[in-house]
C-alpha cells in the first residue's frame, strides 16, 4: 500500500441541502479529493467495516470521516464509537457536524476521539478553515503498515 494514496472523504449526512453545501464548501477550500456520500448510519457502516463488520475493508484505506450527529437510523456518536475503538478504523480522522451546540455532546464527542467539531449551519470561512486544518491531517494521516 503507498503511503501517497489520496485521503477519500466519508459523508454521513442525511440532509441532502447539507450534504451539497458541504460538498461545495470543501470545493471551495480547494480539497479535490474523492467524496463519497452516506445518508444513514448503516449503509455508512458497511462500507467501514464491511459485511462481517470487522473493518478489515478499511484496512489500506486513507479516509476522513464527515460525521452528522443526527441521523435517521442512530446516533453520529454510536458510529464515532465504532470507528474509533476499531483497529483499523481508529486513526481516521473524524469531523463531528451538528446542529447541536450543547457542551456535553460535544465534550462527549471528543472523549470519544472526533478531531473537529463543526457546528451547522456551517459558516464558510470556519468550514474552510477546518477544512483547511484537515488538509494538514491529508499530508500526516500516513497509515503505518501493520506489522
Amino acid at each position: 500500500m503507498s503511503n501517497g494514496q489520496p485521503v477519500t472523504i466519508i459523508m454521513v449526512e442525511d440532509d441532502e441541502g447539507h450534504a451539497r453545501l458541504i460538498e461545495k464548501n470543501i470545493r471551495r477550500a480547494g480539497v479535490n479529493n474523492q467524496i463519497i456520500p452516506f445518508q444513514d448510519g448503516t449503509s455508512a457502516l458497511r462500507y467501514l467495516f464491511g459485511a462481517d463488520g470487522s473493518g478489515m475493508e478499511s484496512a489500506g484505506r486513507q479516509l476522513l470521516i464527515l460525521l452528522d450527529l443526527n441521523l435517521p437510523d442512530m446516533t453520529g456518536v454510536d458510529i464515532l464509537e465504532k470507528v474509533k475503538s476499531n483497529v483499523h478504523t481508529k486513526r481516521s480522522p473524524v469531523v463531528v457536524l451538528t446542529t447541536t451546540d450543547d457542551q456535553t455532546e460535544i465534550q462527549r464527542c471528543y472523549d470519544l476521539g472526533a478531531n473537529v467539531y463543526i457546528t451547522k449551519p456551517v459558516d464558510y470561512d470556519g468550514f474552510a478553515n477546518a477544512i483547511r486544518q484537515l488538509g494538514l491531517f491529508f499530508s500526516v494521516i500516513q497509515v503505518p503498515e501493520t506489522a
